[in-house]
């Protein structure tokens, strides 16, 4: 699995996961239904960061990772 997330895309994922995990935590986010929203969009953010691969990058073909072996095969 080649990487496709890569820099800036990375931190902004990072402090959205991080906020998304954080604001229920700390009472921001209302419990209930927007708490669990808010955790499920802090925890993909934070693993798609994590692993440097996003699914919904893959299949738009999207890939903000500079480095070389994040290019497919046969590529220039």
């Amino acid at each position: 699995m080649a990487h496709n997330v890569g820099g800036a895309d990375r931190i902004v994922r990072i402090v959205i996961g991080v906020a998304g995990i954080a604001l229920p935590l700390a009472g921001v986010v209302p419990p209930g239904i927007a708490s669990i929203i808010s955790y499920v969009v802090g925890a993909i953010g934070l693993g798609t960061a994590l692993i440097s691969w996003c699914p919904v990058n893959a299949i738009l073909g999207v890939n903000s990772c500079k480095s070389a072996a994040a290019k497919p095969q046969g590529t220039p």
